[in-house]
């Protein structure tokens, strides 16, 4: 059984439709507002794909559709009128006990059932000697069992489950984890109703991602989200659990997935394109710092993606005939050791994405200020404490359309055949605060082409 959540009449015709090109064999129709408005477009597109479909009303079924179950209303309206007759003889609604429907009624459309070729089913339906008599009670049995799934349904089905891997903090996540949930609330998944989100805190430590991994595994989630060089080692865990990340430095080039296009295997998701931003990012630093000669840059050269960039940013940054110091950490207390060896005259620091980096990016730039060094970051997030400048893709887009990915996939879709995404607009953020902090100036001209400016 494939439960869907819809919100208007393009999605209802894109499911339906969907259903039809699958294996499905039959539709059940749950009762809601959004049904009933859309009632002869719904009965129809289940005639189109020749789709047995159950209803909850009988207004389905004069429309067309196949078979409705469900209370008799008439009987339901009447029943209110005891409700408003005892009320206003003076009882109050708070005294009186909500009822459940008594009376169910099954109804069957013999002439879709042969528009949709269920020919045998209803000649079996139509009496006409003593023995078809008994095939008809047996065909009512049967449908009146399918018209009865939504009930037993309701109670069995168990909402798909997301493994959420939260590389970093929860702390440092909570604007982006909050992007994600509400673009699922928006496509119709409400966390604990239709759908289970199970989250766990990486923390910043590498060594954590295949340990969550596997226990995503254990729990049988439909999909894992995460970020690039988790992802990366997710992968290696599983290869049938569909793998979303929300954000990758370069998939292509660390080896996560085949193409863009066509990511193969089980893992898709958007790339971020930081180490194709490197160059960029450094000329606007020069535009801060005309001076500057000597860049340091910071970055975990354990992880792929940051590893990666590392390369980039040095690759350009001698290109422009900057000496250059790179500063590898590993762990939290290798930050504060690579500040104490900065060589002296060190005029400006680039900070290459990393969970390490975003669980400590508060720390790096505490001591960044304390060693006078402007920073130049990848995520807007990154300038709340003391931050310098970023320049990149809107992080908390990327979760939203991460959003979607995961969306198509629990709707069936494979990783595979969804190609990997990349930013449409990259923005320019200066924190003026930090600016002062540093006395430095920033030329009107930048300030003008900042996409946001932190006063």
């Amino acid at each position: 059984m494939s439960p869907i959540n819809l919100l208007d009449a393009d999605q209802i015709e894109r499911a339906i439709a969907d259903f039809g090109r699958s294996a499905h064999d039959g539709l059940i129709v749950a009762a809601s507002g959004l049904a009933t408005k859309h009632r002869n477009l719904i009965v129809g597109l289940a005639a189109r794909h020749k789709l047995p479909a159950v209803y909850n009303q009988r207004a389905f079924v004069a429309a067309g559709g196949l078979i409705s179950y469900g209370p008799d209303l008439v009987d339901q309206y009447r029943r209110a009128a005891g409700y408003g007759d005892r009320i206003l003889k003076g009882e109050k609604p708070a005294d009186l006990p909500v009822q459940a429907p008594t009376k169910y009624k099954l109804m069957i459309n013999l002439k879709a059932a042969r528009a949709i070729g269920l020919q045998g089913a209803a000649d079996a339906a139509r009496p006409r000697r003593r023995g078809d008599r008994v095939r008809r009670r047996e065909f009512i049995s049967l449908l009146g069992t399918a018209a009865a799934w939504p009930l037993a349904a309701r109670a069995q089905q168990k909402p798909p489950t997301i493994g959420f891997l939260g590389a970093s903090t929860q702390a440092n996540w909570t604007q982006w984890t909050g992007a994600f949930v509400q673009r699922l609330r928006e496509l119709g998944w409400t966390e604990g109703r239709t759908v289970a989100i199970e989250y766990r805190w990486a923390e910043g430590r590498s060594e954590r991602f295949a340990e969550i991994a596997n226990e995503f595994v254990r729990l049988k989630v439909e999909v894992i989200v995460t970020t690039g060089s988790a992802a990366d080692i997710a992968r290696k865990v599983t290869s049938t659990v569909p793998i979303v990340f929300a954000m990758s430095t370069e998939p292509v080039g660390i080896g996560m997935v085949a193409g863009l296009a066509r990511p193969g295997g089980n893992v898709t998701g958007l790339s971020i394109q930081s180490s194709e931003l490197a160059g960029k990012r450094i000329e606007i630093l020069r535009e801060v710092l005309p001076g500057l000669h000597r860049l340091a840059i910071i970055g975990n050269a354990g992880s792929s993606g940051s590893a990666l960039e590392l390369g980039e940013a040095e690759a350009a940054a001698r290109k422009l005939g900057l000496d250059v110091q790179a500063m590898d950490i590993r762990r939290v207390q290798d930050i504060a050791a690579a500040f104490g060896a900065l060589k002296d005259g060190m005029q400006a620091l680039y900070v290459c994405p990393d969970p390490l980096v975003n669980a400590n990016h508060a720390r790096i730039n505490t001591l960044a200020l304390g060693a006078r060094l402007p920073t130049m970051h990848p995520f807007r997030d990154f300038l709340g404490t003391g931050g310098f400048m970023s320049y990149g893709a809107n992080t908390a887009d990327m979760f939203r359309r991460a959003g979607d990915y995961v969306d198509k996939i629990l709707r069936g879709a494979k990783p595979a055949e969804l190609p990997v995404e990349q930013p449409t607009k990259f923005d320019l953020v200066i924190n003026l605060i930090a600016a002062q902090a540093l006395r430095l100036e920033v030329s009107p001209t930048l300030l003008a082409r900042a996409d946001e400016v932190i006063e």
